[in-house]
């Protein structure tokens, strides 16, 4: 092997390097100059690599991966640890005491702000209300966030503050529900990740008052989020969600030394985006177009969640009679919005979780490639959850990726005895998160969190994606549709790359790119499936520069 011009930078040494390249899939060591990769090979090239001033990483025969490239991952949204945590709170008496416990402590705070309940916490499979809250909070407003942030729980108080009565119950925010009997709001508040995460929503929410709309907290969120990015290992983030306003979050972090992964940014695209607002996107394309931080994609929903019935499914949710969820948008309506996007040369994220959302977006996908011609456009199906089979061979037909987050389909998150599955019905659990099926038919997928919905970590997502069994261990739900370990390593790394235009740079450890990689505590390609959840990122590498460990 030749050497290099000058001695590397870095050198990475007695490593195994799987690197998620089919021209060299192993490697025992890495030469870095400038941010990139320039060699690889054994430990004996390595001493020619390296000079006086290289810094040498022994990887004392560790795995060395690519970068995690986590392709939905809310770090702007994140966890607030100015509210109540509800997460694991099985029952409202529960809810109750986690609240009562963090207000006696805080007796003269002016909002209760919670986040993470999860709706089976409720009796009976209903929705919560206000009636649920008022017990615990009296007439102090309380906001309650659900642990996949769709929707909102407030008191009366709360509602009060708001401006929610029986005649505002469309927000700016979201959606308020009525009593059918009154038609009074019962202090449930639907969509409210497509009204109060835009920027008309976010906007009125701070106007209100609302604290945890607030930029200081919003930023709080992000940075703490961005720090644990970095140190499970998670080289590039796609934060899939943002208004223009969002945007200075990002310069800030960068400015202050906290954009330690890259990112690429998403912006929300609601209903009701105009041709100037897509020219002002397409600005902010141009304005943020850096390997650091890059703007570009659109985010629409479809449809919304399964949990309180308002995913759009083919048939009625089990034992709901005809209810079968709905769109946002009428099909050829969506049809002819994607093809325009289409033909502007954006890159559409579509939100789709119910087998009808699904078809929706592969049916406005095939719309668009038939007006405009085919293009490689890489739009994306976000989540996947529940697909028809026939749908399953369109994706790679049609150039879509399936961006899925693994941790949903855990037993103990969304299989037998959850909402998901009580609401699916056994008879179609086999469209659930069906990796291996679109894997087998030649789909890409792109793997990631959903943070803060679910854990960050890709250990974990990885362990379920191989396994669909509990974290704790027990019986899988839906095995047939668990992948191995490669090709879980390969959906958080080139198959999220590809998703986002970036396998030219990341994604592998190949010469000429970037310089991005993590060595783990333990050997995830070796392992036991039950090991890989508490393996950790030890050393962090992005660019050549490390960012975490050493």
């Amino acid at each position: 092997m030749p050497l290099v011009a000058r001695p590397a930078d870095l050198v990475l040494r007695n490593a195994r390097i799987h690197t998620v390249d089919p021209a060299l899939p192993e490697a025992e060591a890495m030469a870095v100059a400038d941010g990139r990769i320039v060699r690889l090979g054994t430990d004996d090239d390595a001493k020619a690599w390296t000079g006086p001033d290289t810094r040498v990483i022994d990887a004392a025969g560790k795995l060395v991966l690519p970068g995690f490239i986590d392709a939905h991952n809310h770090v702007r949204l994140g966890s607030d640890d100015a509210c109540v945590q509800l997460s694991g709170a099985r029952t409202l008496d529960e809810v109750h005491a986690r609240i009562r416990t963090w207000h006696t402590a805080r007796p003269d705070a002016e909002w209760i702000e919670a986040e993470a309940f999860d709706y089976s916490a409720i009796p009976g499979g209903r929705m919560p209300t206000a009636a649920d809250l008022d017990p615990v909070t009296g007439g102090v407003p309380a906001f309650v966030l659900s642990y996949d942030v769709h929707t909102a729980w407030v008191n009366t108080a709360a509602m009060r503050r708001l401006g929610i009565d029986r005649d505002h119950v469309s927000l700016p925010f979201g959606e308020a529900a009525t009593d059918p009997a009154t038609g009074e709001p019962t202090g449930f508040i639907r969509d409210f990740a497509v009204k109060g995460l835009s920027r008309d929503g976010h906007r009125a929410l701070q106007r209100l008052g609302l604290p945890w709309a607030s930029p200081d907290r919003q930023y709080g969120r992000l940075v703490t989020s961005l720090d644990d990015a970095i140190g499970f290992g998670i080289t590039t983030v796609v934060e899939p969600q943002n208004s223009l306003d969002d945007l200075a979050l990002f310069d800030r972090a960068r400015a202050e030394g906290r954009l330690r992964s890259r990112i690429v940014a998403a912006l929300f695209h609601p209903r009701g985006t105009t041709d100037a607002d897509l020219d002002d996107f397409a600005v902010a394309a141009g304005r943020y177009a850096d390997d650091r931080l890059r703007v570009g994609p659109l985010k629409l929903y479809i449809d919304d969640v399964v949990e309180p019935r308002t995913a759009a499914l083919l048939e009625p949710y089990a034992g709901c009679g005809r209810d079968r969820g709905d769109t946002f948008y009428p099909p050829e309506e969506f049809a002819d919005l994607l093809a325009k996007l289409d033909a502007r040369g954006f890159q559409c994220f579509v939100h789709a979780t119910g087998d009808r959302g699904i078809r929706t977006v592969l049916d406005a996908v095939e719309h668009a490639r038939a007006v405009n011609g085919p293009r490689d456009a890489r739009h994306q199906v976000v989540h996947v959850e529940c697909l028809d089979p026939d749908d399953t061979p369109r994706f790679a037909g049609l150039g879509v990726v399936a961006c899925m987050q693994p941790r949903h389909c855990a037993p103990e998150v969304a299989g037998p005895g959850k909402d998901w599955a009580e609401n699916v019905g056994p008879d179609r659990w086999h469209k659930a998160w069906p990796m291996r099926s679109l894997h087998e038919a030649g789909a890409v997928l792109a793997l990631s969190s959903d943070w803060n919905v679910a854990e960050m970590d890709p250990m974990i997502g990885i362990y379920t994606a191989v396994t669909r069994r509990p974290l704790g261990g027990g019986e899988p739900w839906m095995p047939q549709e668990t992948i191995s370990v490669e090709a879980a390593i390969h959906g958080y790394t080139m198959g999220s790359a590809y998703a986002n235009f970036l396998e030219d740079e990341r994604g592998s450890l190949s010469v000429g790119k970037a310089a991005d990689f993590v060595v783990l505590s333990r050997d995830i390609l070796r392992s036991a499936p039950e090991d890989i959840p508490g393996t950790v990122a030890e050393t962090v590498v992005v660019g050549g520069r490390v960012e975490h460990g050493g």
